[in-house]
C-alpha cells in the first residue's frame, strides 16, 4: 500500500521521486537510515534504467526479498501505466499537459526536490571536500547537460572520493548490509541473463522477423541503454516506434503530453506506446509486453548487483568512492533543481510563492507530500482561472 500511495501521489519526475521516497521510507517509516538510502541512490544512479523505479525495487527487496521488489514496482508503476493505457485507447490529443492544475503540480515538485536536496546535502556533503565535489558536479551538470555528463560526473565523483575522502570513524563501524532473498548464484545468473538478452534479442529479431520479439527487443534495449531514466528515454523510444511505422509522431507526442499529467515513473509511458502500436501486439497485451520489456533490465541489474553491493560497501576504498559518488549525486540533484525543475515551473511571482509555501509546509510543518500535491494542483488550477 505504501508503494501504491507513492504511485498515485509522486508527481514531478524521477528527481522529485527521490524526495517522495526519502520522506516515506527514511523519515516517516524509518525502513532505511540516511546512509543506506544514500548508497542505494548512488547504486541506482550508476546503472542504466529508471533510477527512481530501481530505488523502489531495491527498497522492496530489502524489506521482503524479490516478491517485495515486485510489489514495490507494481504499486509505484501500475497506477500511471493503467491511466496511460486508458488514455491511449479512449482519448486523443495532449491538451491536458498544459492545464493550470498540472502547472501547479510542477510548482510543487520544486519544493519536493528542494527538500530532497537539502536533506541529502546535510547528511552527505557536510564538510568542505564533499561540498566541493557536489558544487563542481552541479556546475558541470548545468553547463554540459546530458546523460553522458551525468555518467562522467558519477565516475569522477568516485575517483575524487578515492583520492580525497575517507570514511569517518562512525562509518568504519558499519557492517555490510544483508539482502533478503538473493544469493550470489541467482545474482550472477541475473547479470548473465541481462547481457544475453541485450545481445541475443536483436539477433533473434532479425532471424525470426517476429513482431512480438521486435517489440520486446525495442523496449528492452531502451530500458538497458539509458542512464538517468525519465525524459532521457524518450528519444530512444521515439526512434524505436516512429521510423518503423508502428505509430505516427503525433500519436507519440500525444502520449508524451499525457505522461506529464500522471504521477509515477515516466517509463510507464511504455504502456501507452504498447497499447497504441499499429501492428499487433497492441491494446492491453501490447501494453503489458512493452511495460515488462522496458523494466526487465532494471530487475535483472538490481537483483544482480545488490548482494555484491552489500559486501563491497563495507570496504574502506569502496566507502571512499561511494562518498564521492554520493556528493556528485547531490550536485546532480542540485543542478536538476535549477533545470529543468525550477526553470520549467517557476515562471512568475505566484509560482514562487506557491513553491515557497509548499517548502515551508514540508520542512517546518512536516505536512505529508500527497497533501502538498493536492494543494498545489488546486492552487495552480485556481490561479490559471484568475489570470485568464
Amino acid at each position: 500500500m505504501v508503494a501504491v500511495r507513492l504511485g498515485i501521489t509522486s508527481f514531478g519526475g524521477p528527481i522529485a521521486h527521490l524526495g517522495y521516497f526519502h520522506g516515506e521510507y527514511v523519515v516517516r517509516r524509518k525502513w532505511l537510515d540516511e546512509k543506506s538510502y544514500a548508497d542505494l541512490v548512488a547504486l541506482c544512479q550508476m546503472i542504466p534504467g529508471p533510477a527512481s523505479s530501481q530505488l523502489g525495487i531495491a527498497i522492496g527487496i530489502l524489506r521482503a526479498g524479490i516478491p517485495g521488489g515486485l510489489a514495490a514496482w507494481a504499486g509505484f508503476t501500475l497506477p500511471s501505466a493503467i491511466a496511460l493505457v486508458v488514455f491511449g485507447m479512449l482519448m486523443h490529443g495532449s491538451g491536458v499537459s498544459t492545464a493550470g492544475w498540472l502547472h501547479g503540480l510542477m510548482v510543487v515538485a520544486v519544493a519536493v526536490v528542494a527538500q530532497a536536496v537539502w536533506t541529502m546535502a546535510r547528511t552527505m556533503v557536510a564538510e568542505a571536500r564533499r561540498a566541493s565535489i557536489a558544487f563542481a558536479a552541479a556546475i558541470l551538470s548545468i553547463v554540459f547537460p546530458s546523460s553522458i555528463t551525468q555518467i562522467c560526473l558519477i565516475i569522477m565523483g568516485a575517483l575524487a572520493g578515492l583520492a580525497l575522502l575517507g570514511p569517518s570513524p562512525k562509518e568504519d563501524q558499519v557492517q555490510p548490509t544483508g539482502f533478503a532473498g538473493i544469493n550470489r548464484i541467482a545474482a550472477v545468473s541475473c547479470l548473465a541473463v541481462f547481457g544475453l538478452l541485450l545481445v541475443g534479442l536483436p539477433v533473434l529479431r532479425a532471424l525470426t522477423q517476429s513482431q512480438w520479439l521486435a517489440v520486446v527487443d525495442s523496449f528492452y534495449r531502451s530500458g538497458s541503454l539509458v542512464f538517468g531514466g525519465g525524459h532521457v528515454v524518450l528519444p530512444l523510444l521515439q526512434r524505436e516506434v516512429v521510423p518503423v511505422g508502428w505509430m505516427t509522431n503525433a500519436t507519440f507526442l500525444s502520449g508524451y503530453g499525457a505522461a506529464q499529467a500522471v504521477p509515477g515513473p515516466l517509463f510507464a509511458f511504455a504502456a501507452y506506446l504498447g497499447a497504441t502500436l499499429g501492428p499487433t501486439p497492441n491494446g492491453v497485451t501490447g501494453a503489458a509486453l512493452a511495460l515488462a520489456a522496458i523494466y526487465l533490465p532494471s530487475f535483472l541489474l538490481v537483483i544482480g548487483l545488490l548482494p555484491f553491493y552489500g559486501t563491497l560497501r563495507g570496504r574502506q576504498g569502496v566507502k571512499s568512492a561511494l562518498s564521492g559518488v554520493n556528493a556528485a549525486v547531490v550536485g546532480i540533484l542540485l543542478a536538476a533543481l535549477y533545470t529543468p525543475v525550477w526553470t520549467s515551473a517557476i515562471v512568475n511571482p505566484s509560482d514562487f510563492a506557491i513553491a515557497l509555501a509548499a517548502f515551508l509546509l514540508l520542512m517546518v510543518w512536516k505536512v505529508r507530500p500527497w497533501i502538498i500535491v493536492l494543494g498545489g494542483s488546486i492552487a495552480g488550477g485556481a490561479l490559471s482561472l484568475l489570470l485568464r
